[in-house]
């Protein structure tokens, strides 16, 4: 439906669709105002009984994901973090939403959720391959979406600089709260990133022959900065990782499998 108002001496006009990105335009005369009104219902009457609404209508955002998954995700040199991602997005309410229906919006009021528990940069690095999938999507695998809905999200950085440090009690909390989870490695996975300062990413990684207990060192792959680097390893470091490799099998072993899988 489109709606008209006049500003000083412009009329503004914006057309609503249920589903779709409102249109907003200015004009100097009301004809011409009216006239790109009916052009742009007009072009939304067609859209909405073609046969490329149909199609949309019948993906979900998570039916989406999970092709991305399936298909483009194994062959990328990010894969299992990747992965890691957008299994955990997978499981927000966003992903029932049918792309038919998906707009920026929604990815709007998801930003805004996830921001009062990450910070920006973390929230970029999230988005970005949902933003690659779409224009995939459109462009690769010829889904009829009229635009990435991700574009023009506003994802401003801002200094996220930090010097926190656990306070007193935190630590244990955090241990409490990894043993009440089903995944056995989370609680190696803390203690070995709180001794070493390691990215969760960087310690998913690790594989069988990237630690060597003679010498207390890792070896870490394809860090933050693209290089690979050793970093020295604690007692106590070390002692984790001997506990979590005694337990791979001579297979694993041998086939330098992750640390941590």
């Amino acid at each position: 439906m489109a709606t008209i108002r006049k500003h000083r001496d412009k009329y503004q006009v914006q057309v609503r669709r249920k589903g779709v990105a409102p249109l907003t335009k200015t004009f100097m005369l009301l004809a011409d105002a009216k006239e790109w009104a009916r052009h742009q219902e007009r072009l939304a009457d067609r859209a909405e009984l073609g046969p490329d609404r149909k199609e949309l209508e019948r993906i979900t955002l998570a039916k989406l994901v999970q092709r991305y998954l399936d298909e483009i995700v194994p062959a990328k040199k990010g894969a299992e973090i990747e992965r890691i991602v957008l299994e955990a997005f997978l499981r927000h309410r966003i992903c029932k939403k049918r792309l038919s229906e998906l707009t920026t919006a929604d990815f709007a009021t998801y930003r805004d959720e996830r921001l009062k528990t990450i910070t920006t940069k973390s929230l970029k690095r999230q988005i970005a391959p949902l933003s690659n999938m779409f224009e995939i999507a459109r462009l690769d695998w010829n889904l009829p979406l009229r635009s990435n809905p991700l574009t023009d999200l506003s994802l401003k950085v801002t200094d996220n600089k930090r010097d926190r440090r656990l306070r007193e009690g935190e630590f244990e909390e955090l241990l409490e709260a990894g043993r009440k989870t089903r995944n056995p490695l989370l609680i190696p996975i803390t203690r070995l990133a709180l001794e070493t300062a390691m990215r969760r990413g960087e310690i998913i990684a690790l594989r069988f022959r990237d630690v060597d207990i003679e010498r207390c060192t890792a070896t870490i792959r394809d860090s933050k900065n693209g290089h690979s680097r050793t970093i020295p390893l604690s007692s106590l470091a070390v002692a984790i990782l001997e506990t979590t490799i005694a337990v791979m099998s001579d297979k694993a072993k041998s086939q330098n499998a992750r640390l941590f899988p």
